[in-house]
């Protein structure tokens, strides 16, 4: 006898979490959707999806809650707000959060969750838009062994390199460690096809050299063609790295960690908001760098 499928709440329906619920929805299980902006969520509906009016009412009709939102303040509505998440969830749900938010916020959750009978991990993936729509995200997961082991086969319909870190909070250190790589990376990635540019090279030829050598990175290699092709389009939006920045140097600080690279980072990109594109792209950090071509 076939296992009947869990049936999936997903309260997010934003640049990534549209493929992801989308996925689950091909792979023939029953997706209850939330949005702010419920006409995000219109052609998810219109595929099978069912609309529910509050994060609350999804998780009354879900075996599994999946949630991916903007900000930690947005995370802690949905999950601890009067009609959210652990209000109105069923005891022996599971719960499992992909924003990128704060670790102590997650094991926040996960404790009270537990008062209730609810399972929750923290989840947050990585891999931009590209990540999403083709099912390859990098999944971080924090929380117990058994909810992993109950989330994996859900993970495995969106992610492809999925990784159980360690207790409640664990998947979000881990997406710090990974916005703090990318941070860096972002930086030299401008700087590079700036002294490309600026040097008479052909920028694009460069790539050809460099992406596949020691200095080679899936922002290289991904982001750096939008760069040169002025695609600022986001995968990821600078105002949510921004904040991600935050969350990190903010947990750092808390444990007696300096981040020198991470805060020049944050400073970068703090001055392309700024400029009024806070709705770009990660890549759009190059055009600090274009100034000077």
């Amino acid at each position: 006898m076939t296992e009947q499928k869990p049936t999936v709440g997903f309260i997010g329906i934003g640049v990534m979490g549209r493929s992801m619920a989308g996925h689950l929805l091909d792979a023939g299980y029953s997706v209850h959707v939330y949005n702010r902006t419920q006409s995000k969520a219109q052609d998810l509906v219109d595929r099978g999806a069912q609309w529910q009016p509050s994060p609350g009412k999804v998780a009354a009709a879900a075996d599994v809650i999946i949630t991916i939102v903007g900000f930690p303040a947005d995370v802690e509505s949905v999950y601890l707000g009067e009609d959210g998440v652990l209000a109105q969830a069923r005891s022996g749900s599971l719960a499992i959060d992909m924003t990128t938010s704060w670790p102590n916020l997650a094991s926040r959750i996960a404790q009270e969750a537990a008062a209730k009978g609810i399972e929750v991990l923290d989840a947050p993936v990585s891999g931009g838009d590209i990540g999403a729509r083709e099912a390859r995200l990098s999944i971080m997961v924090g929380g117990s062994v058994s909810g992993f082991e109950r989330a994996l086969p859900l993970f495995e319909i969106m992610g492809k390199n999925i990784v159980h870190q360690g207790p409640a909070g664990s998947g979000q250190h881990t997406k710090m460690c990974n916005q703090i790589a990318i941070a860096s990376g972002m930086m030299a990635i401008s700087e590079a096809m700036a002294y490309a540019k600026k040097s008479g090279l052909q920028p694009e030829t460069v790539l050809k050299s460099i992406e596949s050598g020691a200095a080679g990175s899936w922002s290289l290699t991904n982001l750096a063609p939008r760069v040169l092709k002025g695609d600022y389009a986001p995968g990821f939006f600078v105002k949510h790295f921004i904040k991600d920045m935050k969350i990190a140097i903010e947990s750092a600080q808390a444990m007696g960690l300096d981040l020198p690279g991470l805060q020049l980072a944050k400073k970068l990109y703090d001055q392309l908001a700024s400029k009024g594109c806070e709705d770009d792209g990660t890549q759009a950090l190059f055009k600090l760098y274009e100034e000077q071509l």
